[in-house]
């Protein structure tokens, strides 16, 4: 059965890896922010392993951004299957002492209003899908905590609330569920967090290793294909977190 899929942030990292997972016989909507060149190459690797890519450029941290995307989903292909919600970043670490009313926004904006806004205005779109379901993309800060990165894991935790209360609204017609990646050597942590960091990450995972974007999309590849299973975020951080 071919599906259409927005993938939001999917130039680099947990995107681009969830776009080649699964691009087979679907109609992959790549959405990125600047990665141009980048988000070309995961299209090209789209339909070379037999899907269909379709590119969108947006700023999702603006309501306009968010709006654009939408649009063009209702334009050009009028449906949604599957909305996997993966955009999202750091921005910049700062301890509590340091927190400014505009990194607040800034960081809320691009991980939670991105998120919801896009969500909201896709909903008549999943309507029409074959059973649709929603992935967000939180992260292992909701569970323990972030120093440095409070305000990121804060905007996180609310897109993990977010999911358990959609789950609920939309059952059982759309189901919604989450993943909350561990440590992942990605693109995402080049500008914020140093190598020395990351080896201490590595040390202090029980499987021995950081994430690669493929674990993650695998994950999101779950929870695509089950369809008993809303409201849950799935860990998947090698055990540097467990229940």
């Amino acid at each position: 059965m071919s599906r259409t899929l927005l993938i939001t942030g999917a130039g680099t990292g947990i995107g681009a890896a969830t776009a080649r997972q699964v691009a087979s016989g679907n109609q992959v909507l790549i959405h990125y922010r600047r990665s141009a060149e980048s988000a070309e190459s995961v299209a090209a690797e789209v339909a070379a392993a037999g899907g269909r890519p379709l590119l969108i450029q947006a700023d999702l941290s603006d309501e306009s951004g968010c709006r654009e995307v939408a649009d063009f989903v209702s334009r050009r292909v009028g449906r949604l299957d599957v909305l996997v919600n993966n955009a999202g970043g750091l921005i910049r670490r700062a301890a509590g002492k340091e927190l400014s009313w505009s990194l607040m926004q800034e960081i809320f904006a691009l991980n939670t209003f991105s998120t919801m806004m896009l969500t909201s205005l896709c909903l008549p779109l999943l309507e029409k899908g074959t059973q649709p379901c929603i992935i967000n993309v939180t992260s292992i800060a909701i569970r323990h905590g972030a120093p440095t990165a409070t305000i990121y894991g804060a905007s996180k935790g609310a897109i993990d609330v977010f999911t358990r209360g959609l789950a609920k609204e939309l059952a059982p017609a759309i189901r919604v569920n989450a993943v909350a990646p561990g440590v992942i050597d990605t693109p995402f942590h080049d500008q914020v967090t140093s190598r020395e960091k990351m080896a201490q990450f590595q040390a202090s995972t029980p499987l021995g290793r950081n994430g690669r974007a493929e674990d993650i999309a695998h994950a999101i590849g779950f929870l695509i294909a089950n369809p008993f299973v809303t409201g849950e975020t799935l860990d998947v951080n090698g055990g540097l977190f467990m229940r």
